[in-house]
């Protein structure tokens, strides 16, 4: 057992030398949002709070990586750098050593870890200043957080261990054995039904608020191939219309330095001293950045023809060398908001919860709304094959550069046909080789 206390600081060492990011630390300004262990006033319970979306919108989390395996392990990206790790998840291949998967596990457990010490302190606090209402919303937000955190793991490894109350270090949670996925999805809806019951009905685009509950469980929903709750939840979302919309054109919701727009349901946001590390790797050496991936030539063909991609192709821009650059993320420096939920999304689930509900006069005409906003003519699809083909497709183009479209393929079990993954076990990344090798009572996934 003395061997195994120091795997994983040998693993770490050797992780944080592969890859240039991890040797990014945090800006000063955020170190007083670090300790969430220390809850006993209205004051850190405040601090606790920021300090979750300080770990959601983290570099590992949603701040690249994580979102990154999304788009990069689809078909509509090529890479252009240097690091070999990046490679793997656009040819399959991911191999368990691979540092940014290591690095997306370990800060989801580390938001889940915050969200848990809220969970767990914030209700018991005694502070006249912390009234009943805050605590119901900070403990509703750290709820939603713990969700989307479980949600973002089983989707991505399949069912994995459950921590529900606070820890200290991450060894803490070892011996805990692997829940199954539908334990794990099980979880994520507790945690969102939570939420509901607790968080303001506010409009908040920077935190959580029970709208961003429905939002997240719309999308769960879908992944459960639950149409009829999927749709319904999309709905109430919808249904503000004066709070959401589709923002016109496609490009109002991130170009000339926008945020908070009428599009977004959840975006983090970034500042000059804590920025978005998308951008670095999007962005050419022209712009500063270092461009390690870009849009492929199949999705260049698609995002600039005016009958398909329509106004999204603001998306991509060209150098004057003749390289083409996707431009989601562009700010100088990098304040871009990482966008969780867009209510863009929310139209697109609806949709495809429609189409399998054989609603197909009311899935055309979300997909239409979607279609219309982009400047491209209504969608033709007359059959619930054609519709949900002509879904799957927006959502290609809609959410490009956003974490969807690998998962997208993999629950709809499209990505066989669509990217030759016809390996079931490469459809779930593999646990992080450093996890496996100090948790013997840690499972990897089969074919890894």
């Amino acid at each position: 057992m003395q061997t195994r206390k120091y795997i994983l600081p040998f693993l770490a060492s050797v992780l944080l030398l592969s890859c240039k990011k991890f040797l990014d630390v945090e800006p000063q300004d955020a170190i007083s949002d670090d300790n969430s262990a220390v809850i006993t006033d209205k004051s850190s319970a405040e601090t606790a709070t920021r300090g979750l979306y300080r770990a959601l919108s983290a570099d590992a989390y949603y701040g690249s990586n994580f979102v990154s395996i999304g788009y990069l392990s689809g078909d509509n990206i090529v890479w252009t750098g240097s690091q070999s790790i990046i490679q793997q998840f656009i040819s399959h291949n991911v191999r368990a050593d691979n540092a940014n998967i290591a690095s997306a596990w370990s800060s989801i457990y580390a938001t889940i870890n915050r969200a848990n010490h809220i969970i767990a302190k914030v209700p018991a606090v005694t502070d006249p200043l912390l009234t009943q209402q805050l605590k119901n919303q900070f403990t509703g937000e750290a709820y939603f957080v713990r969700a989307l955190g479980y949600f973002d793991l089983a989707r991505t490894w399949g069912g994995v261990q459950i921590t529900l109350t606070p820890t200290i270090t991450p060894a803490d949670k070892y011996g805990i054995k692997r829940s199954s996925l539908d334990q794990t999805y099980n979880q994520v809806l507790s945690d969102l039904v939570a939420a509901d019951s607790l968080l303001p009905t506010t409009t908040n685009r920077f935190r959580a608020t029970q709208k961003t509950a429905w939002a997240l469980r719309a999308r769960y929903h879908l992944y459960r191939r639950q149409w009829a709750d999927a749709e319904t939840y999309a709905t109430k979302v919808i249904a503000d219309s004066a709070n959401y919309k589709l923002v016109q054109p496609y490009s109002a919701f991130f170009a000339n330095n926008a945020t908070a727009t009428s599009e977004s349901v959840l975006e983090l946001s970034y500042s000059a001293t804590y920025t978005n590390s998308h951008r670095n790797s999007w962005q050419p050496p022209a712009n500063g950045g270092t461009r390690q991936w870009a849009p492929n030539d199949a999705f260049l063909s698609l995002v600039n023809d005016p009958a398909i991609g329509g106004n999204r192709s603001a998306l991509v821009a060209k150098t004057s060398a003749g390289l083409w650059y996707g431009n989601l993320y562009y700010r100088s420096p990098a304040t871009d908001p990482a966008f969780v939920i867009r209510i863009a999304e929310l139209w697109l689930i609806r949709a495809e919860a429609r189409a399998q509900l054989n609603n197909l006069s009311g899935a055309i005409s979300d997909l239409n709304a979607v279609r219309s906003r982009a400047g491209i003519p209504p969608s033709e699809a007359a059959t619930q094959s054609a519709l949900l083909l002509a879904i799957e497709n927006e959502r290609r183009l809609e959410f490009a550069f956003e974490g969807h479209r690998w998962y997208d393929l993999v629950r709809t079990n499209r990505a066989a046909a669509v990217l030759g993954v016809t390996d079931v076990n490469k459809q779930v990344l593999p646990i992080p080789a450093g996890e496996v090798l100090n948790d013997i009572d840690l499972e990897q996934n089969k074919g890894y």
